[in-house]
């Protein structure tokens, strides 16, 4: 076992705790609404992680040591960004990804720039927040945090950059 998995277990015997010391059965309740969340994610977990392998074996190493890798410099730190804004879902459909990338030789700093992009720009969003929170915020947003990815993309790999 890692470490995070000792953490996350450590933390969940904690809080079943908690709620078995409070009382009302919320230990239980708490559980119960984990495992309903777990069979809910669980179709997005299969795929993007299906995704990530399938990322692995049909893009070629070299394909994405040449226009991802740390030698691309800025144009690998700007096609992160444009991945990470384009990626849809969450966590679960991102991060397999990434970590595909990665290990198939991208550079830390388009890594960083797409997952911070992904966070920060995030297009399939949109329409959501233009809906609920109104165009002038969400155009604010935008501009507001446009120059991120790049920014820390451009950090990551210059200071990063060792494999």
């Amino acid at each position: 076992m890692n470490s995070a998995v000792i953490i996350m277990a450590g933390i969940t015997l904690v809080l079943a705790i908690a709620g078995y010391l409070k009382g009302g059965g919320l230990h239980l309740l708490g559980l119960k609404a984990g495992t309903k969340m777990f069979w809910g994610v669980l179709p997005l977990l299969i795929f993007a992680f299906a995704i990530a392998g399938l990322v692995q074996v049909l893009i070629p190493t070299e394909l994405i040591r040449r226009w991802l890798g740390e030698e691309t410099g800025f144009k690998g730190i700007m096609f992160g960004c444009i991945a990470g804004g384009l990626t849809p879902g969450g966590p679960y459909v991102s991060f397999p990804i990434v970590v595909s990338l990665y290990q198939g030789g991208a550079g830390i700093g388009t890594v960083v720039a797409y997952v911070t992009a992904w966070s920060l720009w995030a297009v399939s969003r949109l329409p959501m927040e233009f809906s609920l929170i109104g165009p002038k915020v969400t155009i604010i947003r935008l501009v507001s945090t446009f120059i991120f990815p790049p920014i820390a993309g451009l950090i990551a790999h210059t200071f990063f950059s060792a494999r």
